[in-house]
């Protein structure tokens, strides 16, 4: 399956046609409580990737949360 991510075209054999935004989040080794994820121009609620269709020649942008910084 061929996917933008990050404005990156990328293949992802590995998902099958059935894949929903749950799997790609796993594949691409986020935890879940940690990223928020659009796709073609609309941001996905977390409660809806398990059942969120991934299509061929989708457009994700995937925001990955860091924690850290100087202590105030």
């Amino acid at each position: 399956m061929r996917l933008t991510v990050n404005g990156l075209d990328r293949d992802f054999r590995e998902l099958q046609q059935d894949a929903t935004i749950a799997m790609l989040v796993s594949e691409l080794g986020f935890r879940p409580d940690r990223v928020a994820l659009e796709q073609n121009g609309s941001i996905v609620p977390r409660t809806r990737w398990a059942e969120a269709p991934v299509r061929e020649g989708d457009r994700l942008e995937v925001v990955h949360f860091v924690g850290g910084g100087l202590p105030g």
